[in-house]
This record gives structure tokens, sequence and C-alpha cells, in this order.
């Protein structure tokens, strides 16, 4: 039976050696989400659009939502709020999918060439996707309500990076255990709901009391959104500490999660 290396280069190295199957998945991806419809990829920019009048009237004018105790307009509410919900729908749209990512694609299981370990790359760049066009519409809507973007805006790259990282690692993770527990995929799905309220997405992780808010940290996707928020919205350069110990941390799951997938994907053919 063929061995698969587990080490972290292979794990890089998997990604350059099929970089040309990989953007061909994606880009087959993308295209077939939409084959069929009139509009077509411009959907994946109405929806964003169309989700922010949303939120901002939802929260703006019914609840009147304020991001903090401070006077703050319904457009930054708005701003605020769905820079949590764009880190919120990458790391969803990939996690929930990683489950039945093998078992949806069983006839690459038994071509003994094809690289399984790829999947989650073009999972993940198929989300990406729809990150980078909703942030062209924060973007936009930024500019007309509060003018040029900050300087300190392109330093969000060194807060997704990691963050990639840290999803694929569980992609792969929930990938093979999803060939193997079933009900991995029903699971993941309630988890995933659960965490968009466990999230500070809709308030700020100040409003939870001292003793709460530790608890709130453990969260993975806080440090994310607090600190795009930061980036993009209030001007703050990313806190190094966090960022650094947030980079250790996705490597290491990232890493294990890969490794984890290569020891198990063995017996994927004798599951499906």
């Amino acid at each position: 039976m063929q061995d698969f290396s587990a080490s972290p280069r292979e794990m890089v190295a998997s990604f350059w050696r099929n970089r040309s199957l990989i953007y061909a998945l994606s880009k087959r991806e993308v295209v077939g989400r939409y084959r069929g419809s009139y509009l077509g990829i411009l959907w994946s920019f109405f929806n964003p659009l169309l989700m922010l009048a949303i939120y901002t009237f939802v929260f703006g004018e019914v609840f009147k939502a304020r991001w903090s105790a401070g006077e703050s307009s319904k457009a930054e509410f708005s701003l605020i709020l769905f820079i949590g919900l764009m880190a919120f729908n990458l790391f969803a749209e990939c996690v929930n999918r990683a489950p039945i990512l093998i078992a949806s694609n069983a006839n690459y299981v038994k071509k003994v060439v094809f690289p399984l370990e790829i999947l989650p790359f073009v999972t993940i760049i198929s989300a990406l996707m729809h990150f980078f066009i909703s942030l062209g519409v924060w973007f936009l809507a930024y500019f007309v309500f509060s003018g040029w973007p900050l300087f300190t805006s392109p330093f969000f790259l060194t807060i997704l990076i990691p963050f990639l990282f840290f999803i694929l690692g569980l992609s792969w993770a929930l990938a093979s255990l999803g060939v193997y527990l079933r009900d991995v995929n029903q699971f993941i799905g309630i988890f995933t709901s659960m965490l968009m309220f466990l999230s500070p997405i809709f308030y700020p992780a100040t409003s939870l009391p001292e003793a709460y808010r530790k608890w709130l940290y453990l969260n993975p996707l806080t440090i994310v959104m607090e600190q795009m928020r930061d980036v993009l919205f209030w001007g703050k350069l990313p806190n190094l500490l966090m960022l650094a110990i947030y980079y250790v941390v996705s490597l290491v799951i990232a890493w294990l999660g890969f490794a984890w997938f290569q020891k198990t994907r063995k017996g994927f053919a004798d599951v499906l």
C-alpha cells in the first residue's frame, strides 16, 4: 500500500506541485456554481451588497443597534458588523463542506495518481473569491460613508494568512473524519450555527462581562474578527504578540490536520 508523506514540507510542496490542477478545479468550482443563471458570477457581487443593505436596515432601523455606548451611525454599525460576517462566512463555507469533501468526490479516491490532499485548497480558493468580492463591496460602502480607506487596511493580509492555515488544518481533519463518521457533517452544521452567535459578529468582545470575556477569546474567530476590524475600520495596527501566537498555532493546526489526513487516507477507498 502506498505511503503518503505527512511532513510540513510535503504540505507546501503538494500545493506547488499541483498548482495547475488546483487552479483548474477552483475555476470549475466557481464557474459551475453559477452555470445556468442569467447573471452568472455577478450574483457573487450582488449577494454581499444585498446583505449589507439588509443588515443596515434591520440593525440600524429596526433594532436601533449601536456598536458601543458612544454615538455611531447606522452605516458604521453595518460596516463593523459586515467585517465579522465576512470572516465567519469564509470559515463556515470551508468547514461546512469539509466533512463531505471526499465522499462527494469519490471518483477521485479510486485514482491512485490523484492528489486528494489538494481538495481543501480548491474549497478555500473558491471561498476566498467570495470573500474578496465581499471585501470589495465593503470598501465601496466605506468609501461612500467614510471616505478613503485607512492606511492600516493592507495589514488585513497579515491577519488573513494565518486564518487560512487554520481553516486548512480543520478542513483536512474534517474531510478525513467525514469519511469514517458520517455524523460529523450534521454536527459541524450545528456547530457553525452556534459559533455564529458565540463570536463577536453582532457585538464587541468588550461588551461581555470580564468573567466571560476570556472564554470568548478561546474562540479562534474572535482574534481574527477583532484584528480585522482594528486595521480596516479603527485604523489600528495589528497586535503583534497576539498575531505571532496565532501564526504559530495556525501553522501547527494546519500541519496536524494535514498529517492526520495523510495517515488516514489509505482507508478511504475501502469505506467509500
